[in-house]
């Protein structure tokens, strides 16, 4: 198991060394998911943070007449949790679900504080990617209240863009809150603009 893509997404934003990046390999299990397995359900328990190093999850909700709402697309690289419940300690309110052969490596809530003791720079790291998944979330709430379908298209195509040919177009429409009829409108026109 490569913790590799870990390490170096701490080493990021904080230092860490030799002895401390054996205490954190340890503290981290792997989880391997076939595609479309659950990672979590709603109602579960989120008792720990999760960080993709191989693969492409979501994270969605469904409503009343069982429509599916994409809220997040995790790839390798990046943390998939419901955070809320995770900080709340309450029942998840969402799904994630692996859409390709994924492997997360998830820490326990328990392990994980006592890994800040262990090691005070993760105590720091995962305060810095609070924040920015506070800011992320704050953002993309305001970008989809203002910008245009079109725009935020383009936006996804920029972010994911070494994973979007691998997420099927019902759930980008999804992601972008539009329909995949409109979704398809929008690709057909900005393939024509392309063109011309």
């Amino acid at each position: 198991m490569s913790y590799q893509v870990l390490l170096d997404h701490i080493r990021e934003l904080v230092p860490i060394t030799a002895s401390e990046e054996e205490l954190i390999k340890k503290s981290f299990n792997p989880v391997q998911l076939e595609r479309k397995a659950y990672l979590l359900k709603k109602g579960d328990p989120s008792n720990h943070m999760r960080f993709i190093s191989a693969g492409c999850l979501k994270a969605f909700s469904i409503d009343e007449q069982g429509n599916e709402h994409i809220l997040q697309f995790g790839i390798s690289g990046w943390w998939v949790n419901d955070l809320y419940a995770y900080l709340t300690e309450k029942p998840s309110t969402f799904f994630v679900q692996a859409i390709t052969k994924s492997t997360v490596l998830q820490i326990h809530r328990d392990r994980l504080n006592k890994l800040y003791d262990e090691v005070p720079m993760m105590d720091r790291f995962f305060r810095i990617k609070t924040q920015n998944g506070y800011v992320a979330l704050q953002e993309r709430t305001i970008h989809n209240m203002s910008q245009p379908a079109e725009n935020r298209y383009l936006e996804f195509i920029n972010r994911y863009r070494e994973m979007e040919q691998q997420i099927p177009q019902y759930m980008i429409a999804s992601y972008l809150g539009v329909t995949p009829e409109h979704l398809s409108a929008l690709r057909k026109k900005m393939s024509e603009k392309d063109r011309s």
